[in-house]
């Protein structure tokens, strides 16, 4: 679709949200992140971030967690 922009939840600005399109990692990170709720086709929102690559908190559903800057670098999403 023109003008969606797909960009890594590490990227986005806290507040914003954006549906999971892709996981970009091996089957662990997959099934790790799937069991806190983050899976394609899911909203979620960044709650915060740490400066210099820390933690970045997220929300999806009615899960909240923090995770690792990397694992964040990883979830790709589509702007809402």
């Amino acid at each position: 679709m023109p003008g969606n922009k797909h960009i890594a939840v590490s990227k986005m600005k806290p507040g914003q949200t954006g549906k999971i399109i892709e996981i970009q990692g091996g089957q662990g990170l997959t099934a790790r992140l799937g069991a806190l709720g983050i899976i394609p086709g899911r909203n979620i929102t960044k709650i915060s971030d740490m400066l210099m690559r820390g933690p970045v908190t997220v929300k999806s559903g009615s899960t909240q967690v923090a995770i690792g800057y990397g694992m964040a670098d990883k979830i790709i999403v589509e702007l809402n």
